[in-house]
């Protein structure tokens, strides 16, 4: 019988951990955690996903600052502002919402951004210090995952992990942090031969590549873990992962649903990177 790792749940109890880390911060250092959400256009789902972080920032008490700049906006102006921004005592983390629109290089943006203020740790610097395993800012989703099989008592060390998508916010970062665990790793990609294969000899099955119920029960180990970072619509507008959930799930150990798995973590996460720069940022 499989068990459901609830992301709600641990979302919750984490941020009224962190709640009382800001509490503590602003006794001790006398000033706010600040993040500044910076969004450009009118990309619908970002406008969600930027509500639900400043929502997030209200609960744990971390004070949120929000530029949502117009579709025409130009590269200069943005990277004035984040240039602003870096300087900024008062800000402690500054996002960029994903994806800019089409005539701004989007690279050159984010390399504006401090690695001590880059609290989505997508910076060299971060990746860099991830890579060899020392202190930095750790990107959200993966870093949510490893507090996730930390919580529910899940061994890596020794495990064979598979982790299907390569991207730089979620794959590469996710194979790193459980090769730092002891896991032994693999990841999968586009192309990726004998793909069933490899996701079969995974002990810990991670799926991060964004296509609808691709995960089936064939390619899943009995017993295996089953992480899933994918959110989609299926063929009847309802939200669900790159795993098909219910005909896995009774191969799995653990599992996470979708909605309510991962998701919530990830703003959690958000939260947790933005009070750990605050911290930092005290360092110097």
């Amino acid at each position: 019988m499989y068990k459901l790792i609830d992301g709600k749940v641990m979302s919750s109890t984490m941020r009224w951990i962190i709640a009382q880390g800001v509490n503590g911060y602003k006794d001790k250092y006398k000033r706010d955690v600040g993040l500044v959400v910076v969004m450009v256009g009118d990309n619908p789902a970002s406008a969600i996903y930027v509500r639900n972080k400043i929502k997030a920032c209200e609960e744990v008490g971390i004070k949120s600052y929000s530029y949502h700049l117009p579709e025409e906006t130009e590269q200069a102006q943005l990277e004035n502002l984040i240039n602003d921004l870096a300087v900024d005592n008062n800000v402690d983390g500054i996002l960029v919402q994903l994806p800019l629109p089409k005539h701004i290089d989007a690279e050159n943006v984010l390399k504006l951004i401090p690695a001590k203020k880059d609290v989505d740790g997508f910076s060299s610097e971060n990746v860099g210090k991830l890579c060899l395993g020392e202190e930095g800012i750790v990107a959200c989703t993966p870093n949510g995952i490893m507090k996730m099989l930390e919580h529910y008592g899940i061994e890596t060390a020794g495990k064979r992990a598979v982790v299907v998508g390569r991207s730089n916010i979620v794959g590469k970062p996710m194979a790193m942090l459980l090769l730092n665990a002891d896991a032994t790793v693999t990841v999968c990609h586009s192309k990726t031969k004998n793909l069933k294969e490899e996701c079969l000899n995974a002990d810990i099955l991670v799926a991060a590549i964004g296509k609808p119920k691709y995960i089936t029960e064939d390619m899943v180990k009995q017993g295996a873990v089953v992480i899933d970072v994918g959110m989609n619509r299926d063929e009847n507008g309802k939200l669900c992962g790159d795993v098909d959930f219910e005909k896995v799930k009774d191969k799995c150990s653990y599992i996470t649903p979708v909605p309510g798995g991962v998701g919530p973590m990830t703003i959690t996460m958000l939260m947790y990177n933005t009070l750990q720069a605050a911290v930092n940022g005290e360092k110097f």
